[in-house]
Order: C-alpha cells, then structure tokens, then sequence
C-alpha cells in the first residue's frame, strides 16, 4: 500500500473529514503567536489527509505566517469570508467593497470617527495613514506582517476595490464606532471581532458561507466536520458544521451555541490538545 492510499484510509476512518479553527483568541498564543506545540498535531492531520483550515478576519499575511511556523500548507478563508484561497494560493471567491464605495467610507471614517484607527485591506496588501501610531505596531507584533504607509485607497486598490476596512481602538469607542457605522451604512457587514477591533466588509460576507464554499471546494460533509472558535463572529462558522468546539477562554454565547466546550485555552494549546483526544479515540 502507497503512503498516499495508506494516508487516504487513515483519513476515512476518522469520523471528521476537514477542520476549520479560527486564529485569535483560539490558536495562538497571548501574543497572537503560533505555539510550536500545535505543529505535530495539524502536520500529522493534514498527512493523513485531512485539511486543516484556518478562517480568520486576518488579511492573507496574518494567515500565511501561521503556515510557515506550524509547518504546512493549505487552503484558508481570510477576511471573515471575504476571500477563498485553495492550497496553492489561488483565487476561488472574492467579495470586495467597490472602490467608489470604499473611497467614501475611509473620507467619513477620517472625518467623522477621529476617535478610531481605519486600516485598510484588499487582497495581500494592508495600508495605513501612518505605521507611527501605537496600534499599528501593536497589529505588526501580533500577526507578523508589515503595514504599507499610504493615504491613497483608489490608487492602492484600483478597480478590485477594498476586502476589508478595520478599526482599532478602546473599546468604548469602538463601540460607538460600530453602531454609527451600521446605521449610515446598513449594506455593510460590521462586526466586533474584539472589544478594541471592529472589521467592515461587503454585505453578506460571513464565515459560514467561506467554510460552505471550503467544504464544496474540498469534497467534504460540512456535517462531518469541525470547527474551532472563541469569539462571537465565530458563531456562524461553528453553525455550519456538525461538531463545534468553543475554546475554554471563549464568551459565554459562544460557549453555550457550541455542541462542545474544549478543556483547554487557546493558551494551553486547547485546539492541538483537543484533537489529539479525537485521534485517540479514532
């Protein structure tokens, strides 16, 4: 028997046939960093042939370096469902706020919610009015990527338009920033993904419909798969599957809309940890 067709069998007879984990607050560290822990388990996975695949509001930066540093390669959901890459980086969906559009809402972001930080995403490149401000480097740390310093959003992005606007700042005031944002723009998607960050994307961007599409791409049972979260705009993505794990550090509705609690943070390597436990038992 081939190491392919032995990997294949392995992989049929677990009872889950593809895994989606969220990043932050779910499979990095306090730093937002990946813990070399984690690496065996998600290596051994995918050798069996079993996709792991990372669905995060992070830009495609934030999420190929968890590629590199756990030591394997493979399709992922970026911008909260915004954009589909497949394992070899190509395009399967994009969703983008149209540059018109995007250039109106970054003036009134300036103009009108001075209390906030925006950054802006579309497809690998991230720019920012300066990479001076605190918050910027505080988001260079925790997810490994470099700003771009630049003020121009049509001449950034042209006519693919904008995945993603992110605000950053206390969380009273982002806050404050989320519901000014959703009642002048009712057709955008706007969600806190943390008390001080609140991501805007293109109406009808969500998890859920990135790990529908993953699971048609892939060939796979959404109910036979799993999910992995922590935060409130998990909660789709952990409806779309049939087995969801909320993380021991996750919010209380996250907890209770999850068919499973982990024993474990995201700290203690909970996503790792937990999966071990389901391979034992296969």
């Amino acid at each position: 028997m081939s190491s392919e067709t032995s990997a294949a069998a392995r992989a049929a007879d677990l009872p889950f046939q593809a895994v989606f984990s969220d990043i932050d607050g779910t499979l990095v560290d306090a730093n937002h960093h990946p813990m070399p822990q984690t690496a065996p388990t998600v290596q051994r996975l995918t050798q069996m042939g079993v996709p792991f695949v990372l669905v995060s509001s992070r830009a495609t930066g934030g999420i190929t370096c968890i590629h590199r540093q756990l030591g394997f390669h493979g399709p992922y959901v970026a911008y909260g469902g915004a954009l589909i890459r497949d394992e070899d980086g190509r395009d399967l969906y994009s969703k983008t706020i149209d540059i018109d559009s995007a250039c109106q809402i970054k003036e009134y972001l300036t103009s009108e919610l001075p209390q906030v930080f925006a950054c802006t995403y579309g497809f690998d490149t991230w720019i920012v009015d300066t990479r001076e401000d605190p918050r910027v480097k505080q988001e260079e740390f925790f997810i490994q990527d470099q700003a771009v310093e630049s003020s121009d959003v049509r001449g950034t992005f042209g006519q693919r338009g904008v995945h993603k606007f992110m605000l950053m700042g206390e969380p009273d005031a982002i806050l404050q920033a989320e519901r000014e944002v959703k009642k002048r723009y009712p057709q955008l998607a706007v969600v806190r993904s943390r008390a001080e960050l609140c991501e805007i994307s293109a109406g009808g961007v969500r998890k859920s419909e990135g790990v529908r599409m993953m699971c048609q791409h892939l060939g796979v049972d959404p109910a036979r798969c799993l999910a992995f979260g922590d935060g409130l705009n998990d909660l789709d993505m952990m409806g779309a599957v049939g087995t969801s794990y909320a993380m021991a550090n996750a919010e209380p509705q996250v907890k209770e809309a999850a068919t499973h609690v982990a024993r474990w943070s995201n700290v203690q390597n909970g996503v790792g940890r937990t999966l071990e436990e389901l391979l034992r038992e296969c």
